[in-house]
């Protein structure tokens, strides 16, 4: 089959030929529909902490139909559209028993979507109801990722919120933050591209990040400083700004992968007495709400997508998406032949 291979650091993918994986037991075998282009992959391919040592198919946002299943396998049959949940557990600790894989001793974060054919655990899948689309369900995971942060940071109906960072997992906030009932949704960003997505997805206003922006970002707040804020970007040095922003007693909630050390200035953080919370991956019932998520409202999360891209398109897609563009989700079609938009 063909597959999007890393080679090593600092190269661009290459489209190739790969083994066909098959479903063992407790596994299906899905056709890829959709995989999205994650932010968290661009650092993969050029980052030595995450350990990738070439000849990976990376890819952990995706979607598919399931062709075939393994021994085991109860709940899911040949063509069942499901999104899958990139978290593997031993699926038997007290962890994974919670729905929460990330905290298994055994956990790994698997890939694979950047292909025509993926294999996985079936209890990494789940069905998509009848009404939602396979393209939409390759969402469920930054959806999920948005979530966990909001229920982590325990925001409460009429906050005030600021997100800084306009990237797909920024206004995934802020789609989360305005359904449950934050007052005040701002996002900020160094540019405008991301403009009119933040506000069909709920923002309640976009301000560029600058000179003035504590007093710009009140007056967006209903005058005072927001209670919350998001750092989704991952940085050096946005922590320190987001706990110069946030009001006091407020909290920082960091979405932001970084992997360089950073640096803050704590005499300010404790004179403000700002809680600094961390959140990364999700729950398989935030799995499972943000699926249910894909359909119904106003600001449905569909409006995160920008392009889709086929498999033999996709290296070149990839790399230009380290370098700020209009874009937001880029969704690869490995069953397409032409970029489309």
């Amino acid at each position: 089959m063909k597959a999007a291979i890393f080679d090593a650091l600092g190269k661009p993918l290459r489209i190739g030929d790969v083994k066909l994986p098959e479903a063992g037991r407790g596994q299906v075998l899905l056709k890829v529909c959709r995989c999205g282009i994650c932010g968290s992959d661009l650092h993969m391919t050029e980052d030595p902490t995450f350990g990738l040592e070439g000849g990976e198919v990376i890819g952990h946002e995706f979607s598919g139909e399931v062709i075939d299943v393994g021994s085991g396998v109860t709940g899911l049959k040949p063509g069942d559209h499901v999104s899958a949940a990139p978290l593997r557990g031993c699926g038997t600790c007290a962890s994974c028993k919670r729905g929460e894989p990330a905290w298994c001793a055994n956990f790994d974060l698997i890939g694979g979507g950047f292909a025509e054919f993926a294999a996985l655990d079936a209890v990494q899948c789940r069905k998509l109801p009848w009404g939602i689309s396979a393209i939409d369900g390759a969402l469920a995971e930054p959806l999920s990722v948005a979530l966990h942060g909001i229920r982590r940071a325990r925001m409460q109906p009429g906050a005030r919120v600021l997100i800084v960072g306009a990237g797909a997992i920024g206004l995934a906030v802020a789609f989360w933050a305005r359904r449950m009932g934050a007052a005040h949704v701002v996002v900020a960003d160094l540019h405008d591209h991301q403009r009119d997505r933040a506000m069909e997805l709920g923002a309640t206003d976009f301000i560029l990040s600058g000179k003035d922006m504590a007093r710009r970002l009140a007056e967006s707040c209903g005058g005072s400083a927001p209670e919350i804020v998001f750092e989704c970007v991952g940085k050096p040095g946005l922590i320190d700004h987001c706990v110069d922003l946030v009001a006091p007693r407020g909290k920082v909630l960091v979405l932001g992968l970084c992997t360089a050390p950073d640096h803050m200035n704590s005499f300010r953080a404790i004179s403000k007495e700002v809680d600094i919370v961390m959140s990364v991956f999700f729950t398989m019932p935030e799995f499972e709400m943000a699926i249910r998520a894909l359909d119904g409202g106003t600001q449905t999360p569909h409006h995160l997508i920008s392009d889709h891209v086929s498999l033999l398109s996709m290296p070149a897609a990839f790399e230009a998406l380290r370098s700020r563009t209009t874009q937001c989700k880029v969704l690869v079609d490995p069953s397409g032949f032409v970029a489309q938009n």
